[in-house]
């Protein structure tokens, strides 16, 4: 499947890297492609730039946003959240037209400082306002309650069987993105419902920072026991 994956951060280099692992053709989004290849310095975490990790990953190309997303099969929105909007816009309302986006982004501001507040909470989502600003863009929101790592490899912890969910207004979107994350490995995806339940998944990532704070890691998952 040709699939577009928009950001350059750590969250956009783990599911590009794990799709074209998983024989996808990947083309990663970026807002200045030049930019993006010039950059030297690790981000904010201690990453490295996104030029040392497309060297070792040789099948996934870079593009900008619209290139990206023009011939997609399904478009990942991996951008911080305080942006998804406009690389969205900046993507082309015509390329996102009647595809599947995975939208694992996190209304997170920290204007304050940290821990961050979220931008959007109770009666919206951030998935509902990406829903609503492309109406013929088909929102799953999925894999934002967990670290990178685990999004793509719920192996790293445990024996992989903890929960990830997804919300979305269209059925066969759904199962197209649930498909995927089974793929990835994970054997309890939770479906709960339209694109409203995204309230509930972002609202969590409060509570998700004070336990990264508290365990001193990010590897760590909810597991829903019935």
């Amino acid at each position: 499947m040709k699939i577009a994956v928009l950001g350059t951060g750590m969250v956009g280099q783990a599911l590009a890297g794990r799709l074209a692992e998983l024989g996808h053709e990947v083309t990663v989004g970026t807002r200045d492609v030049a930019a993006t290849m010039a950059r030297t310095e690790p981000d904010g975490i201690g990453n490295p730039p996104f030029p040392a990790w497309a060297a070792t990953h040789p099948t996934v190309t870079l593009a900008t946003f619209a290139e990206a997303t023009a011939n997609a099969e399904l478009i990942v929105n991996a951008t911080s959240g305080n942006v998804s909007i406009a690389a969205l816009t900046a993507a082309g309302t015509d390329n996102l037209a009647g595809k599947v986006l995975l939208d694992m982004s996190n209304p997170l501001d920290y204007s304050g400082g940290f821990p961050p507040t979220l931008f959007v909470k109770d009666t919206d989502s951030l998935g509902e306002q990406i829903q609503a600003a492309f109406p013929d863009l088909k929102v799953v929101k999925a894999l934002n309650t967990l670290t990178a790592a685990l999004m793509v490899n719920p192996h790293h912890l445990a024996d992989g069987g903890h929960s990830v969910f997804v919300a979305g207004n269209d059925a066969d979107a759904k199962v197209t993105v649930t498909a995927l994350l089974e793929a990835f490995g994970h054997t309890d995806v939770i479906d709960l419902g339209n694109i409203t339940s995204a309230r509930g998944t972002e609202m969590y990532l409060p509570l998700w920072l004070r336990l990264m704070g508290s365990l001193n890691t990010p590897f760590f998952n909810l597991k829903v026991v019935r």
